[in-house]
């Protein structure tokens, strides 16, 4: 998902922590030192981390710089490994057959329980090397001005899992501005009470 996109749609966050102000010169070195491992070679299910807003290929920032004006804009990539699971049944059913056969050469009828679990994860790791990883970008804008950073997905694992990344590469705290919470900033402290309250209108 991108901002670039014909329409997005996008998580907004207000950062919770005051912002140091030596960060500003800091954030390319963040962003590499938090950049995503590719696992294409690796035998690794899932890989995330930071790349470029304008290569999503580019983990140095070689194609461009992170500061854009009064905005920062940088990618969250994630890449995931999927093996059907349709795949993976048929390969231990080959690898228990082939075991079964060995062991009655040995004289032996059964298969017990641990060794059928060793063979089902040496399944796995070999079809690890065989399915590359599918890469996913969520495109991130930070602005500077307005202390908000906002994120190109609605899917609450991505917003879960970019508010740490977020924490661990930065130090800072994000809190999802949802509909309550941009109430009170409009409104003050004081009226969390009766923003909590409010029930939901059904428009349907």
């Amino acid at each position: 998902m991108g901002f670039l996109n014909a329409s997005t749609s996008f998580t907004r966050f207000s950062i919770v922590d005051p912002v140091p102000e030596q960060l500003w010169s800091d954030i390319p070195d963040l962003l590499k030192k938090g950049a995503l491992l590719d696992i294409d070679e690796l035998p690794e299910m899932e890989a995330k981390g930071w790349t470029c807003f304008d290569d999503y290929l580019d983990t140095q920032w070689v194609s461009a710089s992170p500061h854009k004006g009064e905005y920062l804009a940088f990618t969250l990539r994630i890449d995931t490994r999927r093996i059907p699971a349709g795949v993976i049944r048929k390969h231990v059913t080959l690898a228990l057959k082939k075991e079964r056969l060995a062991n009655l050469q040995q004289g032996k009828t059964y298969i017990s329980k641990e060794r059928k679990k060793e063979i089902k994860e040496q399944v796995i790791l070999r079809l690890r090397q065989r399915f590359l990883p599918v890469p996913a970008e969520i495109n991130v804008v930070w602005s500077i001005r307005r202390n908000e950073v906002w994120l190109a997905s609605v899917q609450s694992k991505v917003i879960e899992l970019f508010m740490q990344l977020f924490l661990d590469t930065f130090q800072l705290h994000l809190q999802q501005l949802t509909p309550s919470a941009l109430a009170v900033q409009l409104m003050g402290e004081g009226q969390v009470e009766a923003i909590d309250r409010v029930e939901a209108t059904v428009f349907a």
